[in-house]
């Protein structure tokens, strides 16, 4: 059951969505009026409001965490970790995820409309931040009347989130599950966002990114920029073992530029169905907010001074065959809690999934925040 609409809420084709009442204010500089806010709820709220689980998408999710997805029909893209009876228990958490501001699917984003010219923002929209994204969410659970927070969790973009709420409202969250992320976007993978954003600009069809005035899309580049970072959340033993070498639908090369091999058509696929979903100028600002994230340097150099005397939970999760964000990120992390006292537990999970191994199935996974969030709940008193 989700939660019934507060008379602010907007239920739209994309879920609920509310309008922030005050302006928000950039990490770049300058404010954003009339912010929108797409959001989906899971579960119920209980009487002191103390269930509540936020959970922070990654790069291309969005709000539809265990929900079908109203564009393309196919399953929430976490649940296998949310619902009933699961890891995060619908039955006794209400759940909680926010498209993030920049998005394309409801929180105000490149595609909206610019009220001082009345077109798509495109290219002129703001940059934001993980900062700012972060700030989003807090004020959006303001209005909603929630002040406190039993968990935050997410993975890759979604753990940079978790990182930024637990150093920016500590007071606010009981417990924070970074999964398969970093304290910082490494010199590689800001170089993948390169290549992604470079594929997109040099599509004909971006026109400066002014291409929802120009009623076209730059489809051929979001397609290979998808293509490119797919690539980077799989590993050598995941694509090896669904693919190979094996041809597709063939059983001789053409000696041609078809997609002669399995892993060339899987990649294709996985780039055409993309665009159906994603606005190829968010895929420009978040993969940039992506590469400015950089808790230290927020906090004079040094990581451990984000989380100095902080009263959160932390149980930080990492896989062995993601080389996206690989197993010592996380351990930079959890010394630098360390070396505050923090409250911290950390689990690097077997697995040769690679990055997105996180979204699959993964019963150690699954038990680890099962567990943690539980003590967390009962540390609370949360029914």
């Amino acid at each position: 059951m989700t939660q019934e609409t507060d008379p602010q809420e907007q239920p739209t084709t994309s879920g609920l969505q509310l309008t922030l009442e005050a302006p928000l204010p950039l990490d770049g500089g300058g404010t954003l009026d009339n912010v929108a806010v797409a959001y989906q709820t899971y579960g119920s709220l209980n009487a002191d409001k103390s269930n509540v689980v936020l959970i922070c998408h990654a790069l291309t999710g969005d709000q539809h965490v265990a929900n079908d997805h109203p564009i393309t029909g196919r399953p929430g893209w976490w649940e296998t970790l949310v619902g009933p009876g699961k890891s995060i228990d619908t039955d006794r958490y209400f759940v909680i995820c926010q498209n993030v501001l920049g998005g394309c699917l409801g929180t105000t984003g490149p595609l909206s409309i610019n009220p001082a010219t009345g077109k798509s923002w495109g290219i002129t929209f703001p940059v934001v931040t993980v900062g700012d994204m972060v700030r989003t969410q807090a004020l959006a659970l303001d209005q909603l009347g929630i002040e406190t927070l039993l968990a935050v969790i997410g993975g890759s973009m979604g753990g940079m989130q978790v990182l930024e709420w637990a150093a920016r409202y500590p007071t606010r969250i009981c417990a924070a599950i970074p999964v398969a992320t970093s304290a910082r976007h490494s010199a590689q993978n800001i170089a993948f966002h390169e290549i992604g954003r470079q594929a997109i600009m040099a599509d004909p069809d971006w026109r400066q990114g002014a291409y929802e005035d120009a009623g076209v899309k730059p489809t051929k580049g979001l397609s290979v920029a998808r293509m490119t970072a797919h690539v980077t959340y799989l590993s050598e033993q995941a694509l090896h073992r669904k693919f190979g070498r094996n041809l597709q639908d063939r059983t001789r090369p053409t000696f041609g530029f078809d997609a002669d091999f399995q892993v060339e058509s899987y990649l294709r696929h996985q780039g055409i169905t993309f665009v159906d979903r994603f606005d190829a100028n968010s895929y420009l600002y978040i993969t940039r907010a992506m590469d400015y994230f950089d808790l230290a340097a927020d906090h004079e150099g040094r990581l451990a001074r984000a989380f100095k005397n902080s009263p959160v939970r932390f149980c930080l999760v990492s896989f062995t065959s993601d080389w996206l964000f690989p197993t010592p990120e996380s351990r930079a992390i959890v010394r630098a809690l360390n070396s505050v006292a923090a409250k911290v537990s950390f689990v690097e999970i077997t697995s040769d999934k690679g990055h997105d191994a996180f979204l699959l199935d993964e019963p150690e996974f699954f038990q680890t925040v099962k567990g943690f969030l539980d003590a967390a709940a009962e540390a609370r008193g949360v029914n």
